[in-house]
């Protein structure tokens, strides 16, 4: 008997799968807000050398803020001044002449730099200097919060499969929001990105549980839709957080603002149910039976709860139950390897295009408010459209079709010329809603490919990977000092690579979930 038998006995999308929505909605709101976090909280704002080491108390000290520049700071060839050298003393002549500097002494800067304020009243960039030779710095937070996501992802993905979804989802709402909240009162560099190491940890639990436990609890017919909404739950939180860092200048209150939301998510935790699926593929009936019964009591379908016994639900899963499944089962049986190295390599080349395109908001000259909410919604009619085109021509399709349109995207800017600003950013736009159509997809699609004893494995697996391509990202964009346009070269390779392994991949559409490793190593590509 098929665990999906039971559910269309007593509805397999009622009023109980949607509370499970609803509640893994508000708890989701927070993680895309953290994963582009650094793009306000890392902002570098216009800056110069502290000229006030040159003020010797006569002449300099007379002179206008303009005229005190002018003498102290050189000028580049754009015409602004530079933001890492100063002359080693006042160049007074130069009020007078400004147009040979070639030969006057420069040094870098002696006492620090002055920011300009206008647009963020505190970043990481000003707290702690990380500019010039520091500069860095800036993408190495991004990366070891990245690197935190990538291993937590790989934990709570065990840690779920041995201890259930449900539990493991309170253990990430409550760490996660300890250590961002933590991390807003950081007194150091060194102590800011230990503490966003464990946030990114800490936190990725809840994306790779909640968009599990969605999909576990609902028909076939309707698992597309749940996937849809899951990923709409990131859109929503992009728009919103473009406004929330409009409005929140200081870096400290940012973390803290876009933190708040789970604590709304821990208190409705409380109404979030077990996987039903979980529990007997891991022997544990009695409570299986009682979930089900409250999800057909909560649909009123009670008068169809024939086969809610735990003779029958012992039949669903025919592997060994007292059997501890690991990562290691993802390799021992060779459907399987097969499965977990395509859907990896998926995942990274997913994560990598999509998150090199969303870190890059100041990379086109316009406001990066506007660019961050643009980025975001365009997410929205990108993901309206998988939600057709999953049942028109399938997930593997729309998953190739995507990763195409989204490196062509990329290659189309590698031609365009950097003064162009305002064509190149809406090449990007569209280029981030194709990126975003094949992460709506790929997490549906990747969720339906492993099997229930596996699932969270799999998908935590998945989500090591992609986070491997996530903190790889904006040391892709750093590769800008080596060739301007190698940045987007790297990204389009990745989004055509990932349409290569995409097309390898067994369709899934209107099948039933895999409960077993058995069940993978005997069916056939499609």
């Amino acid at each position: 008997m098929k665990f999906e038998n039971i559910l269309s006995d007593i509805n397999g999308f009622g009023r109980f799968q949607k509370m499970i929505i609803v509640i893994s909605f508000i708890g989701r709101f927070a993680l895309p807000c953290h994963f582009m976090l650094n793009n306000f909280i890392a902002a570098v704002p216009s800056h110069h050398c502290d000229i006030s080491s040159l003020d010797d108390g006569g002449i300099f000290s007379k002179l206008s803020l303009p005229e005190r520049l002018a003498v102290s700071i050189p000028v580049q060839e754009d015409g602004t001044l530079s933001s890492c050298m100063m002359f080693a003393e006042p160049q007074y002549q130069l009020l007078s002449n400004s147009s040979d500097i070639t030969d006057l002494p420069t040094v870098s800067c002696q006492n620090g730099w002055v920011y300009d304020n206008s647009t963020f009243k505190s970043t990481l960039t000003s707290e702690w200097d990380l500019v010039c030779d520091e500069r860095g710095k800036n993408k190495v937070t991004t990366t070891i919060f990245f690197v935190g996501v990538m291993f937590g992802a790989m934990s709570f993905g065990s840690l779920s499969d041995r201890f259930g979804r449900r539990i493991m989802l309170l253990v990430s709402y409550v760490s996660g929001m300890l250590f961002a909240v933590a991390s807003a009162f950081s007194s150091s560099y060194v102590m800011f990105i230990v503490l966003r190491f464990f946030t990114g940890f800490c936190i990725t639990g809840i994306v790779i549980i909640s968009s599990v436990l969605s999909v576990e609890w609902v028909d076939i017919e309707h698992r597309k839709l749940v996937g849809v909404i899951d990923n709409l739950s990131w859109t929503f939180g992009n728009t919103g957080f473009a406004a929330i860092a409009y409005f929140v200048t200081d870096w400290r209150w940012l973390i803290l603002s876009v933190t708040s939301p789970l604590i709304l998510a821990i208190i409705t935790w409380r109404w979030m149910p077990e996987s039903a699926r979980w529990l007997i593929a891991n022997g544990k009936l009695e409570q299986a039976q009682t979930y089900l019964k409250k999800c057909a009591k909560i649909n009123r379908t009670e008068g169809l709860t024939d086969n809610l016994n735990t003779e029958t639900l012992s039949t669903i899963v025919t592997e060994k139950r007292d059997r501890v499944y690991s990562y290691l089962d993802l390799i021992r049986t060779p459907k399987m390897r097969k499965l977990a190295l395509r859907t990896g390599t998926l995942w990274f080349c997913v994560a990598t295009s999509f998150y090199g395109i969303s870190f890059n908001i100041t990379g086109f000259g316009l406001n990066i408010y506007l660019t961050q909410f643009t980025y975001a919604v365009i997410e929205l009619p990108a993901k309206v459209s998988v939600y057709f085109l999953l049942d028109k021509i399938g997930r593997r399709c729309t998953e190739v079709g995507a990763l195409l349109l989204s490196g062509l995207c990329l290659g189309i800017n590698i031609i365009v010329p950097k003064d162009m600003s305002v064509v190149r950013t809406v090449v990007a736009v569209i280029g981030k809603g194709f990126a975003s159509a094949s992460f709506a997809t790929v997490i549906l699609y990747s969720s339906e490919l492993y099997p229930t004893v596996v699932r969270q494995n799999g998908m935590g697996f998945n989500s090591f990977m992609a986070r491997f391509g996530v903190a790889v990202a904006p040391l892709i964009l750093l590769l800008d000092e080596v060739w301007k346009h190698l940045p987007q070269l790297v990204l389009c390779s990745a989004a055509l690579l990932g349409a290569i392994v995409a097309r390898t991949l067994p369709e899934t559409r209107n099948r039933c979930l895999p409960e077993t490793i058995q069940d993978i190593e005997e069916q056939s590509r499609a």
